[in-house]
């Protein structure tokens, strides 16, 4: 996995909320909420936007979008349910939500400044920015708020370690329908709640561009709370402006 992408899904999620953000009482990434629900990001998009197929009727709303230094748009979240608060009053037992993650399936490719080399991205990268999205909206209970950024940290390292071992023990399978074809996701819990990482069958969906770093299909990651992972579908956004009302 490309060791730029840890950079790169900081800057797309929002950095996990750290304990300073609580205090003053920021939602993970409400310093940043103009961007984080404008359409454009996505608009520019050169492939297409997953998110919770129809059987969900909930609430949807727009996270963010990551890009890369020439402004080319890499990855972004799309969110429904409930929007989560690291807030430390709230019952995180009670939050009910699932965030869907859009990685742009790109080859290996120059860096937007010539002087170096983008690896591939992967199902590691989707499952890499759906771990750290958890953990930016999650206060463990009775925890201190001087032991917090300390624990999301060593919590955060191990987000990027499991995400670069689909295959260890940590994960298991999970079969889910995209655009409803069953399709194997890499799936795995913990007592903050669930995250999975796969692919989107090539092709499906379309790319809008073409290149030496055009999009060759997408890997979808989700992370979530309160809701089952085992129930949902994935499906294309055909018009992400809904998610902006």
């Amino acid at each position: 996995m490309d060791t730029t992408g840890r950079v790169g899904a900081q800057g797309a999620l929002g950095a996990p909320s750290t304990s300073d953000d609580v205090e003053a009482g920021r939602a993970p990434q409400e310093e940043a909420a103009g961007v984080r629900r404008g359409l454009e990001g996505y608009l520019l998009a050169d492939f297409p936007w997953y998110g919770l197929d129809e059987a969900f009727t909930g609430p949807r709303w727009l996270m963010q979008v990551g890009a890369a230094a020439d402004g080319t748009v890499e990855h972004g979240s799309t969110g429904h349910g409930e929007e989560p608060t690291v807030r430390v009053e709230s019952a995180h037992d009670q939050q009910r939500f699932a965030v869907v993650v859009t990685v742009a399936s790109r080859p290996v490719r120059r860096s937007a400044d010539g002087t170096g080399v983008l690896e591939a991205t992967s199902v590691s990268s989707a499952a890499w920015l759906a771990g750290s999205g958890l953990l930016s909206c999650t206060w463990p209970a009775q925890m201190e708020r001087v032991l917090r950024d300390d624990w999301l940290e060593q919590q955060t390292a191990i987000a990027w370690e499991l995400a670069d071992d689909l295959d260890g023990p940590s994960w298991t399978t999970l079969t889910l329908p995209v655009d409803g074809v069953p399709t194997p996701f890499h799936y795995r819990e913990s007592e903050y709640g669930w995250v999975l990482a796969g692919s989107a069958i090539e092709g499906r969906g379309g790319s809008r561009s073409s290149g030496a770093g055009a999009c060759t299909g997408v890997h979808i990651g989700a992370y979530g709370r309160g809701m089952s992972a085992y129930g949902l579908g994935f499906s294309v956004v055909k018009d992400i402006s809904e998610y902006g009302n």
